[in-house]
């Protein structure tokens, strides 16, 4: 630990990435430090030492989670393809196959309903992750505005607002039903809105 007191900066992004299974897997309250350690390949000092506690590698996880996420939707809303392609590409990206991970829904959804009301640095990663994601759609619907491929007959920011939650509400409805026909009459639903 520094002489802050706040644990040194890990460079080692397998160790985090590892623990982000854990902590996707079994949720914050329920992840021991024995399931921590078996998973990064660290003793409890080692780990202890690298990250100061549970909580500082938690916040690291969803932090890592968080800039690999927001990553690939930036990469998907920015194609060179006709915006409503791109808007169907996000969506789609929210229910990709029907792997465990899916089964496990979003991290940062998760995080946020065990720990967003009372964990700030939970509500911060997440306000963060959903104000840059915010943006960014309203940004490609003003495009398809533009371009006539999205309806001016409402604000780009309503409509970015109205998508976002059919986006987390996949990322909710989703992993809880592992249903794809209803998954993809939403994703219609919504798409069909934006004429």
């Amino acid at each position: 630990m520094s002489k802050s007191g706040r644990p040194r900066e890990f460079k080692d992004n397998a160790v985090i990435d590892a623990a982000m299974e854990v902590f996707w897997d079994n949720g914050y309250e329920s992840c021991s430090t024995e399931a921590l350690c078996n998973k990064t390949g660290l003793g409890r000092g080692s780990l202890y030492n690298a990250f100061g506690s549970k909580h500082e590698l938690y916040e690291q996880a969803l932090r890592r989670y968080h800039e690999l996420g927001i990553q690939e939707q930036m990469e998907i809303l920015e194609r060179e393809v006709p915006v409503k392609d791109r808007l169907r590409a996000l969506l789609e990206w929210q229910i990709r196959g029907d792997s465990r991970a899916n089964n496990r829904g979003c991290l940062l959804i998760n995080a946020a309903a065990e720990r967003a009301k009372t964990d700030p640095a939970v509500e911060r990663i997440f306000k963060e992750h959903v104000d840059l994601l915010e943006h960014a759609i309203e940004k490609a619907i003003i495009q398809g505005q533009e371009a006539g491929e999205i309806t001016q007959d409402r604000k780009a920011s309503e409509l970015a607002d109205m998508f976002l939650s059919s986006l987390y509400g996949l990322g909710v409805i989703y992993p809880a039903t592992l249903n794809r026909s209803l998954a993809e009459r939403i994703i219609e639903g919504t798409l069909s809105s934006l004429d």
